[in-house]
């Protein structure tokens, strides 16, 4: 049997010709052998048939690698592709020269009153740290191809002074002093600050989970404020129930975009038409504006709407200026309460009947606060993550204070006022950009309550555009510390208890609106690339990694859809860090940039389903008044998929200054090989690259 064998194993038959064609360019034809049947017979093989087995093997392992570099080179390519794309929308942003110092002429005006020096001072101070990050990255290369090696935190120095009197021992010489200063005078310090920075991390941490563990007791025992039955009752009993005399009104200016949504939504309210009226109250300097809206509120005086227009001539304050305006008309003393919405908010018609019951035998309430839901949270990427953090606003930090404290910032839209809490309080006040947050705290002090109602929605609409939301974050965070350095000695003297004013001052100011954008921005922007440069100071792993990570977790739990964004939420955030710092110090040290106030963009983005379900519900009387909006809004829907949409982006030069000094701190992580912090300053750095880019989100006109 073995000649036969050695007969059919050395036979001619050398396998079947088999011909793989593959789908990248870059390969054209592969002639490979197939298998044979010795291929299978190893076993009783003699020594020359296990040899051509094994390149028979050999031959089979070649194939399947080819094919693995085929799917390779396909993902190269993909990737090649995506680089290529990222490049060219990085030379039209840099073609374009726009940057965030240059102003849009819409918005000159606005900005007339900002000292551009104060504003740059910030991003000199970023590019000091830049360039000297890059100075001294070429120093420990330098000094790491030379032989000094160390991890951290202990340093572990491998080249020793072995080479004859010259240059590398001048370089020698001047590295180790280096190292000497480093150990003497900047590690201490830099790690003195990085563990002050370590502590409020940890404080502000424990106060985020302190308020979802409320948030999640309020869920458990299903606590929510119910109004009294006397009050549903009433109600339900028809006009002659509790329906008492509401003011609502509408500041706008140059909302031309929005505002025939929110005055049909207004106009649509179920409320008796002789206890209701809406004033429109337009601040716009737009004479086309201003003839629009006037006209949409003539067209719904005609058809039974109780509705007035008010245009200030002398247009001081702001939004403050014209609320306080509108409050000091004399038919003002014959309402009880006032209902306050933007221009891009739209109440469903019960909302009054779901608000203004928990006033009834309630004398001590002064406001009554609903969230927000949004109708394009799915149009980009900003706008999804602008959902993640205000879905964590509303339903931890305002539910939980308004059910154990009976207090929480005023929104500036979508409640309902007391308007004798308004009074006793001194009304609308244009002291700062952060007029609800202002009348909030004096009512407070005034011993007024709050309810937050959570189940209670208002639509309004995200910002798209990242320019946009800068500026609408900065104002909200700048506002915060004018006011508590206004605020600060009412509150101490204020009669209230002692609990109280800790919240109202360490809690509600310091911790959450001063210390929460400080540590950010100085411990993951600052302190941690500088400890890459000076690796005596250190952080660590579970600050820079495991505990932002569950903060973030905790943060997107109000919006578990949102899961799959959790990554870019938490380096959107350490982005946003920069705004909100610089707002911050510019709100605290009242500098130039303080007193900024620019209208947030709207798009218009209610459907057209919205107003088809308004004109469902409202009265029978006004659904002619709603037709032909709807008609408008149609024949703009056209005109707008005919136009061209030309993009206007900017290039943010702080962003991109941090940026680079993130991705060169993650370049001088690799010379110690510290992981976390390598992928942590590497995609951070990405983050900031993207956003100075202004690549997320858009801005069209």
């Amino acid at each position: 049997m073995a000649p036969s064998f050695d007969w059919w194993a050395k036979g001619s038959h050398k396998g079947t010709p088999v011909v793989v064609k593959m789908e990248n360019p870059n390969w054209s034809m592969v002639e490979l052998e197939g298998p044979s049947e010795e291929d299978f017979l190893i076993g009783d093989t003699p020594t020359g048939g296990r040899e051509k087995a094994r390149g028979k093997n050999a031959k089979q392992l070649t194939w399947v690698l080819l094919l693995k570099a085929h799917r390779a080179a396909g993902c190269l390519t993909s990737i090649a592709s995506t680089l290529v794309s990222l490049g060219s929308a990085i030379r039209r942003r840099v073609a374009s020269g726009r940057t965030d110092t240059d102003n849009d002429t819409e918005t000159d005006s606005t900005f007339s009153n900002e000292n551009k020096t104060v504003k740059t001072r910030f991003y000199n101070c970023i590019k000091v740290f830049l360039w000297l990050s890059l100075l001294l990255l070429g120093f420990e290369i330098a000094a790491y191809f030379k032989g000094w090696h160390f991890g951290t935190p202990e340093l572990q120095l491998q080249y020793i002074f072995t080479a004859s009197f010259g240059v590398r021992d001048l370089f020698d010489w001047l590295y180790s002093r280096w190292v000497l200063i480093r150990v003497e005078y900047l590690a201490p310090p830099l790690q003195f600050l990085a563990n002050v920075c370590i502590i409020l991390f940890l404080i502000q941490s424990m106060d985020r989970l302190v308020l979802c563990l409320g948030c999640f007791w309020i869920r458990f025992k299903k606590i929510k404020p119910i109004p009294k039955q006397e009050a549903i009752a009433d109600l339900e009993s028809g006009e002659n129930g509790f329906f008492p005399m509401v003011l609502v009104q509408i500041p706008m200016c140059n909302e031309k975009e929005v505002y025939q949504q929110s005055i049909a939504a207004v106009c649509n309210l179920d409320w008796p038409k002789s206890k209701i009226l809406i004033q429109v109250l337009d601040d716009s300097d737009d004479p086309t504006t201003q003839l629009l809206i006037k006209e949409e509120v003539h067209k719904w005086q005609q058809e039974g709407a109780h509705i007035v227009y008010r245009h200030r001539v002398i247009r001081d304050g702001y939004k403050a200026g014209n609320l306080k305006s509108a409050m000091s008309c004399s038919y003002v003393k014959d309402y009880e309460f006032v209902a306050i919405f933007d221009a891009d908010f739209q109440p469903t018609p019960d909302f009054l009947k779901r608000t203004v019951p928990h006033f009834k035998d309630n004398e001590d309430l002064g406001l009554v606060q609903a969230r927000w839901s949004f109708v394009n949270k799915d149009e980009n990427l900003l706008t999804r993550l602008q959902n993640i953090n205000l879905s964590f606003h509303f339903e931890v930090e305002q539910q939980v204070n308004g059910v154990f404290i009976n207090f929480f910032g005023f929104n500036g839209t979508a409640g309902v006022w007391r308007i004798k809490a308004l009074e006793d309080s001194g009304g609308w006040l244009e002291r700062t950009t952060v007029e609800d947050m202002d009348i909030a705290v004096r009512a407070h002090l005034q011993g007024w309550k709050f309810i937050f109602l959570n189940d209670v929605e208002c639509q309004c609409e995200l910002p798209e555009s990242y320019e946009a939301y800068r500026k609408q974050q900065h104002r909200w965070h700048s506002g915060p510390m004018q006011l508590f350095r206004l605020c600060l000695p009412d509150i101490i003297r204020a009669k209230i208890s002692v609990w109280k004013k800790f919240n109202m001052i360490f809690l509600f100011f310091l911790l959450r609106k001063l210390i929460l954008p400080f540590y950010s921005f100085t411990l993951f922007c600052i302190i941690l690339p500088m400890t890459m440069f000076v690796p005596e100071a250190e952080l660590p792993a579970w600050v820079v990694c495991y505990i932002p990570a569950t903060m973030s977790f905790l943060n997107i739990l109000p919006a578990p859809k949102s899961f799959p964004f959790i990554v870019p939420y938490l380096l959107f955030e350490n982005t946003m860090s920069v705004t909100k710092f610089n707002a911050m110090v510019s709100g605290l040290f009242q500098l130039g940039s303080a007193y900024e106030w620019v209208v947030t963009k709207k798009s218009g983005r209610s459907s057209e389903g919205d107003l088809v379900s308004l004109v469902e519900k409202g009265p029978k009387h006004q659904r002619r008044g709603s037709e032909p909006n709807l008609d408008e809004m149609k024949a703009d829907l056209q005109q707008e998929q005919k136009a061209t949409k030309k993009k206007h982006n900017r290039i943010y030069t702080k962003e991109l200054a941090l940026a680079f000094l993130l991705l060169t701190a993650s370049a001088r992580s690799l010379l110690s090989a510290q992981g976390i912090h390598f992928y942590f300053l590497l995609f951070q750095g990405i983050s900031f690259l993207l956003v100075g880019l202004d690549l997320i989100g858009e801005q069209v006109l």
